[in-house]
């Protein structure tokens, strides 16, 4: 429970670059408040945009519904990363397809929020 008795969540959504700014006008458009923080990804090494998101507990789906609609997975070419640390010469990369994009959403329960 938080400030007068009102459950909240915490609501940690990781989405690619590409949507960050799609999703952050989306959820100001619906009055939702989020701050975003760069990120990195650890299988390509791309540039993702963490949005930490605090809402009611009765408006996560709703903030899901949005993150979802502004969040879509496509394919795309990459060149895997040569495992002899960059070497051209022992190494030739093939570029494979991947499906990136997306969101990674994690939900969590707050248990005392406040705002100064």
């Amino acid at each position: 429970m938080t400030k007068a008795g009102i459950v909240m969540k915490l609501i940690i959504a990781v989405v690619q670059d590409k949507d960050s700014n799609r999703l952050s006008n989306a959820l100001v458009d619906k009055d939702y408040r989020a701050t975003k923080l760069a990120s990195t990804g650890g299988f390509l090494k791309a540039g993702n945009t963490t949005f930490l998101i605090g809402v009611e507990d009765e408006q996560v789906d709703h903030v899901l519904e949005i993150i979802q609609e502004n969040c879509k997975a496509r394919e795309q070419l990459v060149a895997p990363v040569s495992p002899m640390g960059g070497n051209a010469d022992s190494y030739v990369p093939y570029p494979v397809e991947v499906q990136v994009g997306g969101a990674t959403v994690f939900i969590m329960q707050v248990e005392q929020f406040e705002q100064f």
